[in-house]
């Protein structure tokens, strides 16, 4: 994001209104609704679509998915305006999603050591994040936090974001370990899983531009 001189902040899994509005309310860049069923912060496109149509300001919605088909894009598209399509597949799909939709796609990419960093990237932006569990049942918002120290000196020619286990303690130091152009938190702001805490938020967002 090297057109943006401040840290790119996402906020996901978006599943209330007090949470949507405080992340209007507090500045950040994305807000995130997650389509996978597996997750404690799944929302039904008519559920995103609600809160999508409230006061959003500058922020820009993010729909994620999971392996997904057209069909299950097309579905939630047709209820919910979606800004970006942030992806859990291979390149090569998320190339093709990217090219069916003609909405920017963010590939979601788990790594566990430095030698296994993308080198290029296939879409629009790549999602920096670490491997699950072996035992996870989801790919992703586990609240595991990635060694940062992977990412030191890394400066890739294209977009990318930091996630996994970030907080309103840590990221502020995550973003000057990394160099993270953009970070991304879910559980992490949260009073309960699924719910925004506002201050959380507010918090998050200073912390993560800090620097």
């Amino acid at each position: 994001m090297p057109e943006q001189s401040r840290t790119g902040v996402k906020i996901c899994g978006l599943t209330e209104e007090v949470g949507f509005d405080a992340c209007v309310e507090h500045g950040a860049d994305w807000i995130g609704f997650v389509f996978f069923e597996r997750s404690p912060r799944f929302v039904t496109p008519e559920l995103a679509a609600c809160l999508a149509r409230r006061e959003r300001g500058q922020a820009k919605t993010v729909g994620l998915f999971v392996h997904p088909q057209d069909d299950d894009i097309a579905k939630v598209l047709d209820h919910a305006p979606l800004d970006v399509l942030q992806i859990y597949a291979s390149d090569e799909r998320a190339q093709q999603i990217s090219e069916v939709f003609g909405l920017p796609v963010w590939l979601s990419y788990p790594v566990a050591g430095r030698e296994e960093l993308p080198p290029t990237c296939p879409v629009q932006r790549m999602l920096i994040e670490p491997r699950p569990p072996k035992d996870a049942t989801r790919p992703g918002g586990n609240a595991q936090k990635l060694d940062w120290s992977l990412l030191a000196g890394w400066q890739p020619s294209f977009p990318w974001m930091l996630a996994g286990g970030l907080t309103v303690d840590n990221v502020g130091e995550a973003v000057r370990v990394t160099g993270a152009p953009a970070v991304d938190v879910s559980s992490g702001v949260e009073s309960a899983q699924g719910i925004k805490d506002p201050s959380l938020i507010a918090r998050f967002v200073r912390h993560a531009r800090s620097n």
